[in-house]
């Protein structure tokens, strides 16, 4: 995220980007300076690749931001557009975050992209976010594709994805609570922080929103002068037996339910729907949006794990889950998913950054989960206790007990339940990269 989004564990690949990424993260003191007068600087050194860039969507929100990213490319990509696609945070291996013509970029074009914006910021203060912002851009203008799919990273107005001067479409995914500490202690301050995303004259789609933050989102666009496709008054969707149902005045289409599991995976389906629809420069058949609906691929997002040394060590009927939500809204949308789940009981493993709000994430999970095991994210510095969230865990409702590690955690779980259970490991993105390395399979390709 906006100098928050590098993901704090190693990959431990000893490839020579690494060494490049670490000397990246030593040019500013801090890890958020949220500013665009660095990242302009180091731009305009460079050439200004953020103006030759294939038509932006760029997205912005709190929840939900990353899967319509997800769905958005995937459907594009199945009617055989080149896509490319910049997300934060990375899982595994940074190289995750830069998607080129629809293939993840390769450890020696990454190492030549890192290496010229270094060489053109010549050693000036600048956040790690920033710089490797810079990289995306100079990769999206020297490879050929039709479009670009930008997800911000902190916010929106200061945000170094915020260049973009003229972009095709900008979406605002739902807005709510999250990095109060530098987007404001309100949802209106927080919502005027990501409606800054939007541009004169370029419609800006806007996902299910609270009525403060749409009021903001309103707002900032009637003073900026860009046109609004609203959910619930320009389009909607409805759901229906075999999936949902998506309906403008221009469109009407009776969809499957999507790939990625969980009611609000509709919501984010059905905004990156809408996001094609005004996406006027390109036809898509409603073959292709089934298809891409079908094959969407978002790892960390409510995933059934099967494969790999943690999933195979499980007794027969146990299921292995993961999900990185870290909020109230995240935490809501994971509870309304697990009511669902009544064949067998359910136990947490969760791991949290210290600037989460961990009880107003874990008390819509009280009700539908039987226990929580809490541990430290190995390599994150700003890691809760596991002693602490288990407190809080135990504060919002729920049989929790901290463990020394992953494997201990899970086999805690494994003690106490007869089985056959859902393990759901919760909580941070941080927490699901470690997981994947232990686990040694279902990370991103």
């Amino acid at each position: 995220m906006n100098n928050v989004s590098d993901n704090g564990a190693d990959s431990g690949s000893g490839q020579e980007s690494d060494a490049i990424l670490e000397r990246l993260h030593a040019l500013h003191p801090k890890l958020i300076d949220l500013s665009l007068g660095r990242i302009e600087a180091l731009m305009s050194r460079l050439g200004s690749p953020e103006k030759n860039l294939p038509p932006v969507i760029h997205i912005a929100g709190t929840n939900g931001k990353g899967s319509t990213l997800a769905f958005l490319r995937a459907m594009l990509e199945a009617a055989s557009l080149r896509v490319h696609a910049y997300t934060s945070p990375h899982l595994v291996r940074f190289a995750e975050r830069i998607m080129l013509a629809g293939n993840t970029v390769k450890e020696e074009d990454l190492v030549k992209l890192l290496s010229e914006c270094e060489r053109a910021n010549g050693g000036e203060e600048i956040t790690f976010f920033e710089i490797t912002t810079a990289a995306a851009f100079l990769a999206f203008a020297n490879v050929a594709a039709e479009i670009v799919l930008l997800e911000t990273g902190l916010g929106g107005r200061l945000d170094a994805t915020n260049l973009v001067a003229k972009p095709a479409l900008t979406v605002i995914t739902p807005i709510a609570m999250d990095h109060m500490q530098y987007l404001g202690d309100s949802l209106s301050e927080i919502a005027g922080e990501k409606a800054a995303i939007q541009k004169p004259g370029v419609t800006s789609v806007v996902g299910p929103q609270d009525e403060v933050a749409q009021a903001v989102i309103l707002a900032v666009a009637e003073d900026v002068g860009a046109e609004v496709f609203l959910y619930g008054r320009d389009w909607r969707i409805d759901i229906t037996d075999d999936g949902f149902a998506y309906s403008s005045e221009a469109l009407e289409l009776d969809l499957p339910r999507p790939s990625l599991p969980g009611a609000h995976q509709l919501i984010n389906a059905a905004t990156a729907i809408a996001c094609l629809e005004q996406l006027t420069d390109f036809e898509l058949s409603d073959r292709a949006i089934v298809r891409g609906l079908s094959n969407t691929d978002w790892p960390g997002r409510l995933q059934n794990l099967t494969e790999g040394n943690l999933a195979e060590a499980l007794p027969s009927g146990w299921e292995l889950w993961l999900d990185g939500g870290h909020n109230a809204a995240a935490g809501q949308a994971l509870g309304s998913a697990l009511s669902v789940w009544s064949d067998k009981p359910t136990h947490l493993v969760l791991g949290m950054l210290q600037s989460k709000q961990a009880l107003e994430f874990l008390k819509p999970l009280a009700s539908v989960a039987e226990s929580a095991q809490t541990i430290e994210i190995p390599g994150e510095k700003s890691t809760a206790a596991a002693h602490g969230l288990a407190a809080t865990a135990a504060e919002a409702g729920l049989r929790a007990s901290p463990a020394a590690d992953l494997r201990s955690a899970i086999g805690a779980i494994m003690a106490e339940e007869p089985g056959p259970a859902r393990i759901l490991i919760c909580g941070s993105l941080y927490l699901l990269g470690h997981v994947y390395r232990v686990n040694g399979a279902g990370g991103p390709a």
